[in-house]
C-alpha cells in the first residue's frame, strides 16, 4: 500500500481473512482479521475465534475529503467488538447444521455436476483446472453450499464484493458461542462440541428488541447445536458423528416493554392486534422449512400471577398456535407444551429437573437426532425399549433429526438455558448410545460426563446472556438442583444489578452499533443521522415504509413447497431449487486446500505441545476425574463432590464469575463491584493467543497472584502430564532430541513437496535425510486408504476351508492329513 510522500509498496498488515468492506460518509474501509485462535475441530475442519481486527481506510490520503461526522460513525461501528464471540472457518459452513452439511455430501455427484457446473467463461480462476487432466484421474470433487444468511453477521459487509471476487475470498462469520471439550472413555477420545448461532435478523439488546418483526424474525433467536464425534477418526466419510439441534427465541408476537419508567420489570404491552397470527405464521413457516416437523414449543413463562404480566404472552401464544394448527395436516401440527417453571421452582415438593427430564425424553423421542452411521450391532445385542421408541427418520446411512424444540421464557436466558441443558443431556445419552459408547441411553448427574457437559452449557448460557441481557446467568443448573452454596445468592443479586445497569444506561448505544454493523441503517447525506432517530422501529419493520404488493393467505399460511415434503426439512430435499445453491469444484487430491492430514498434523512445521489444540482443550480425565489411584476411570460413574478433580460445589462458587470480562458485542460495562477475574472460569475473550500457545481452550483470563500461588498452579498443570508422558514438558529439550525432531520435520517437508510435484519416488535421497524402508506388509497405508497385502494361493485355500468347516462343510482328508493324524495317535496313545 503506497501512501503520500513515499514511493513503492510496503506491507501494511498481515491478515487471516477479510471480514468485509464498509462505507459511512467518506470512502470505503476494509476490515481484516489480524489475530485468531482455534476453538474447535470438526472432522478435521478448524473453527477459529476472531481475536483482533484492523480497519484500514482504502483511498489515499491525498484524495480524502473529510466529513465532520465520519469519526463518530466509525466509533459507533467499532463498538461492535469483533474480538468477542465471532467465529469463522475456512472449510466448514458454520451457518448450517452438521446434518445439512453431511446431507449435501451424500447427494449424487452426477446430479450435482449436471445441475451446478458453471460454463467456462464464468469461471473466476483461469488456472483452476490446470494439471487435472494430465494426472490420470486424480481429481477430487468438492461441494460447497451457500450459507444460511440468517446466521451470517457480515453478509452486508461482503455484499459489495460478492459478485466481483472469487468465492474463496468470502469468509462468512457467525456470532454466538463455540466450545469443545474432550470426553475420555477409557482412553478413547470423544469430542463434545457446542455451537450457538445468533440470528442477525431483528438483532439487538434485551428491552429494545422484543417479540418479532413483520417478517417473522424474532428477538434473541439462537440455534444451539451439540455435536458428538469419535476423535479416533476425523474424516467425515469414515468417522462417527452425531448432532442435535434446538432453538431459543422470543415469543413470536408484536409485543414490547417500555423502559422509560425505570422499573426492574416494565409492563408487557401488545403493540398490534394480530387476530390471524400473521407474524407467528411467518416465523413457523421459516422453522418448517429449515427443520421440518414436528415443531415443539416449550413455553416456560408464568401462567398464574397476582398481577397479569407474563401471562399476557402465554394467552396470546396459545391463541396463535391454536389458530395455525387448524389448517395444518394433523400429523404436522405444532406441539405446544406450557410449563410454569418459576412456580415449580418455589415449591418444595416438586423437583424441577425431574419434570424437565420427563419433557426432554418425550421431545427427543419425537424429533430424534442425527447420526451418520447405521445403528450399532450392540443395540441388537442389548435392546432398549427407549431406543425402539425413538422418532426421527431412519435411513440407510444413519438417522436424521425431524423437527426441532423451540424453548422460550420472557428473556430466553436463565430458565431457557436450564431447560435446553436438560434436553441436551437427554439427547447426549442417545448420541453416546448410538455410537456404542454406553449400554443404555441414560446419563446421571454427578458423573464426569455430565459435569463436563454442564460446564459447556453454563459457558454457553453466560455468553448468550451477556450478548442480549448485559450480564451473565442469574439462575444456573445448580440453582434449580438446589445445591448452590449460600454465597451464590449474593452473586445473583450482583448479576441482577449488572443487568439492570446495562439495560438502563448502555443498551441504546449498543443497539445503534448493531444496527450500523448489520446494515440496518445506511448513513447518507441529506438524511437524519443514526443518533438523531427517535426509534429504530421503522428500520426493522419494513412494512411501515412501503406497501406490501401481496398479502399472504390467512388459512394457507405456509409455503406450498415446504408442506409437500414434510416431515423432511425443505432445505435438505434434493430438488432443483436447492441444487442451484451448491457449487462443485474439482481439486487435485494432493492439493493443500483439501489435504486434511497436513492441515491437522502439519508435519512440515515445528510445533510444541503448548500449541496443540487437542491437548489444551478441557478434558474429562484431567479436569474432572479424581486423581486418586484405584478410582473407576469411567466418566459415567457417579462421584461424590469431594471425590472429583473439580468440585461440583466449588467449581464456580469460590470465585467471581469471570465471564463478565468477555468483550462481547452485547456486553455491558462492568458494574462497580469487585474485580471479576478467575484462573479457572471459561472466558471466551481471553488474553491468550493462538501464537502464544494457549493452555486453555476458552482462553481463561488468569488473575495475577503471588509467586507461591503461581507455583502451585504450575505444579497442578504439569504433574498430570509427567504422569502420562513420563517427562516434564516444561523442561528444555536436549540437543539430541531437538536434532531428531528437526530431522522428522525435514522428512515431512520433503514428503510434502514430493506429493505436490509427483507421486514417483526420487532416485536419490536429499542430503541430511535418511532413507526409510517401510517394514509393513501393506504397500500403501495412510488415513485415506489402505491396500491389503497379497496372499498366496495356499493361505487362501486354508482360510476358505476354515470358513466352510464352520458351516458344516468338511473337506475330504488327503494322504498327508491321514498320515499326520496316524502319527499323532501313535505318539499320543501307543
Amino acid at each position: 500500500m503506497g501512501q503520500k510522500g513515499s514511493s513503492g509498496l510496503f506491507r501494511a498488515v498481515s491478515a487471516f481473512g477479510v471480514v468485509g468492506f464498509v462505507r459511512f460518509l467518506e470512502g470505503y474501509y476494509i476490515v481484516l482479521i489480524t489475530k485468531r485462535r482455534k476453538m474447535a475441530d470438526i472432522g478435521g475442519h478448524a473453527i477459529y475465534k476472531i481475536e483482533d481486527t484492523n480497519m484500514i481506510y482504502i483511498p489515499n490520503d491525498s484524495v480524502r475529503i473529510t466529513h465532520p461526522d465520519e469519526a463518530r460513525y466509525l466509533r459507533i461501528f467499532q463498538n461492535v467488538d469483533l474480538s468477542s464471540n465471532f467465529y469463522f472457518s475456512y472449510s466448514y459452513d458454520l451457518s448450517h447444521s452438521l446434518q445439512y452439511n453431511l446431507t449435501v455430501l451424500r447427494m449424487p455427484l452426477e446430479m450435482l455436476k449436471s445441475e451446478t457446473t458453471q460454463p467456462r467463461q464464468e469461471s473466476f480462476d483461469i488456472f483452476e483446472d490446470e494439471g487435472l487432466i494430465t494426472q490420470g484421474g486424480s481429481g477430487v470433487f468438492g461441494i460447497s453450499s451457500e450459507p444460511y444468511m440468517k446466521y451470517v453477521w457480515n453478509g452486508e459487509l461482503l455484499d459489495i464484493i460478492k459478485n466481483t471476487v472469487h468465492r474463496d475470498w468470502l469468509l462468512y462469520i457467525i456470532h454466538g458461542f463455540c466450545g469443545q471439550s474432550k470426553l475420555l472413555i477409557y482412553g478413547r477420545p470423544v469430542y463434545v462440541t457446542l455451537i450457538a448461532r445468533r440470528s442477525s435478523k431483528f438483532a439487538g439488546t434485551r428491552f429494545l428488541k422484543r417479540g418479532a418483526n413483520c417478517e417473522g424474525d424474532v428477538a434473541n433467536e439462537v440455534e444451539t447445536e451439540q455435536i458428538l464425534c469419535d476423535a479416533s477418526v476425523m474424516s467425515f466419510t469414515a468417522g462417527s458423528y452425531s448432532s442435535y439441534v434446538q432453538v431459543r427465541g422470543s415469543v413470536p408476537l408484536y409485543w414490547s416493554q417500555d423502559i422509560s419508567t425505570m422499573m426492574p420489570k416494565p409492563p408487557i404491552t401488545l403493540d398490534q392486534a394480530d387476530p390471524f397470527a400473521h407474524v407467528a405464521a411467518l416465523h413457523f413457516d421459516q422453522m418448517l422449512q429449515r427443520f421440518g416437523s414436528p415443531i415443539i414449543i416449550l413455553n416456560l413463562v408464568k401462567e398464574r400471577e397476582k398481577r397479569k404480566h407474563e401471562r399476557i404472552l402465554s394467552e396470546e401464544l396459545v391463541a396463535a398456535v391454536t389458530y395455525l394448527n387448524q389448517f395444518l395436516p394433523p400429523e404436522h401440527t405444532i406441539i405446544y407444551i406450557p410449563w410454569d417453571m418459576a412456580k415449580y421452582t418455589k415449591s418444595k415438593l416438586c423437583n424441577v429437573l425431574d419434570r424437565l427430564n420427563v419433557i426432554a425424553e418425550s421431545v427427543v423421542k419425537k424429533t430424534g437426532f442425527f447420526v451418520n452411521r447405521p445403528d450399532s450391532y450392540c443395540s441388537i445385542l442389548r435392546p432398549d425399549e427407549k431406543w425402539n421408541e425413538l422418532g426421527g427418520c431412519v435411513i440407510a446411512t444413519g438417522r436424521l433429526q425431524m423437527g426441532v424444540l423451540r424453548t422460550n421464557c420472557v428473556d430466553c436466558l436463565d430458565r431457557t438455558n436450564t431447560a435446553q441443558f436438560m434436553v441436551g443431556k437427554c439427547a447426549l445419552a442417545y448420541q453416546l448410545y448410538s455410537l456404542g459408547l454406553i449400554d443404555k441411553p441414560n446419563l446421571q448427574f454427578d458423573t464426569d460426563a455430565v459435569r463436563l457437559f454442564e460446564e459447556l452449557y453454563e459457558d454457553h448460557g453466560d455468553t448468550l446472556s451477556l450478548q442480549y441481557g448485559g450480564s451473565q446467568l442469574v439462575h444456573r443448573v445448580k440453582t434449580y438442583r438446589k445445591i448452590a452454596p449460600w454465597t451464590q445468592h449474593s452473586k445473583d443479586i450482583m448479576q441482577t444489578l449488572s443487568r439492570y445497569y446495562s439495560n438502563a444506561f448502555s443498551d441504546a448505544d449498543r443497539q445503534d452499533s448493531i444496527n450500523l454493523f448489520l446494515g440496518v441503517f445506511h448513513p447518507s447525506e441529506g438524511k437524519p443521522h443514526l443518533w438523531e432517530l427517535p426509534t429504530d422501529f421503522y428500520l426493522h419493520h419494513k412494512n411501515t415504509m412501503r406497501l406490501l404488493p401481496t398479502r399472504r393467505s390467512y388459512t394457507y399460511w405456509w409455503t406450498p413447497e415446504v408442506i409437500k415434503h414434510l416431515p423432511l426439512p425443505y432445505d435438505e430435499v434434493i430438488c432443483a431449487a436447492n441444487l442451484k445453491k451448491l457449487i462443485v469444484k474439482k481439486f487435485h487430491k494432493y492439493e493443500e486446500e483439501i489435504d486434511i492430514h497436513n492441515e491437522f498434523f502439519r508435519p512440515y512445521e515445528l510445533s510444541s505441545f503448548d500449541d496443540t489444540f487437542c491437548l489444551a482443550m478441557t478434558s474429562s480425565a484431567r479436569d474432572f476425574m479424581p486423581k486418586t489411584v484405584g478410582i473407576d476411570p469411567s466418566p459415567f460413574t457417579v462421584r461424590k463432590p469431594d471425590e472429583t478433580g473439580k468440585s461440583v460445589l466449588g467449581n464456580k462458587s469460590n470465585r467471581e464469575e469471570a465471564v463478565l470480562q468477555r468483550k462481547t458485542a452485547a456486553s455491558a460495562p462492568p458494574p462497580p463491584s469487585e474485580e471479576a477475574v478467575s484462573s479457572s472460569s471459561e472466558d471466551d475473550s481471553g488474553t491468550d493467543r493462538e501464537e502464544e500457545g494457549s493452555v486453555s481452550q476458552r482462553s481463561t483470563p488468569v488473575k495475577m497472584t503471588d509467586t507461591g500461588d503461581s507455583a502451585k498452579v504450575t505444579e497442578n498443570v504439569v504433574q498430570p502430564m509427567k504422569e502420562v508422558y513420563g517427562i516434564n514438558l516444561s523442561d528444555g529439550l536436549s540437543e539430541e532430541d531437538l536434532s531428531i525432531y528437526s530431522r522428522f520435520v525435514q522428512l515431512g517437508q520433503r514428503r510434502h513437496k514430493q506429493d505436490k510435484s509427483s507421486q514417483q519416488l526420487c532416485s536419490r535421497c536429499p542430503d541430511g535425510v535418511i532413507k526409510l524402508t517401510p517394514i509393513s506388509t501393506f504397500s500403501q497405508d495412510n488415513i485415506y486408504e489402505v491396500q491389503p497385502p497379497r496372499v498366496d494361493r495356499k493361505s487362501t485355500e486354508i482360510f476358505q476351508a476354515h470358513i466352510q468347516a464352520s458351516q458344516g462343510i468338511m473337506q475330504p482328508l488327503g494322504k498327508e492329513d491321514t498320515s499326520m493324524y496316524r502319527e499323532y495317535i501313535r505318539n499320543r496313545y501307543l
